[in-house]
């Protein structure tokens, strides 16, 4: 798979997209806001990565929060994971909400998000009068026990 990149103009010292380690999954994304944005307590904001990504047909990524940023902090993202389709050409952006109990300041080009690549199937859909049974029927939320 080859992911296209593209920066926004005004963004050339914001960091390209990138992996952390060797073993990383999730690349790391960028703040790109023009000065210091804060999130407070319960509070939600849309935060600007400064990058349009051309992601291969087949293909789609998934914006999640960063743990450490969660744990430490209590900052999430609302629509987690955030699927970014194929065909969307625009800019990459994240829904931040602080959940934590103080203030949070997203500072330029400070890692707020990851995205990981997935490949997709999309099926053929017949409709049918009766679905298979199972052991497990239509048991769910915490029907298998706590």
């Amino acid at each position: 798979m080859l992911l296209k990149i593209k920066k926004l103009e005004g963004t050339e010292d914001i960091p390209a997209p990138k992996y952390m380690t060797e073993g990383s999954v999730g690349m790391d994304l960028y703040a790109s806001v023009t000065s210091p944005v804060a999130i407070e307590k319960g509070e939600i904001k849309l935060i600007p990565t400064g990058i349009c990504l051309e992601i291969p047909e087949g293909f789609e990524g998934q914006v999640r929060p960063r743990s450490g940023l969660a744990l430490k902090y209590g900052i999430t993202l609302l629509n987690t994971p955030g699927t970014i389709d194929w065909d969307y050409r625009g800019e990459i952006k994240v829904i931040v909400i602080n959940l934590g109990s103080e203030p949070f300041i997203v500072n330029r080009g400070e890692r707020i998000a990851q995205i990981v690549f997935n490949k997709v199937e999309k099926p053929s859909i017949e409709i049918i009068d009766k679905i298979r049974e199972t052991g497990r029927g239509s048991g769910g939320f915490g029907s298998t026990g706590v």
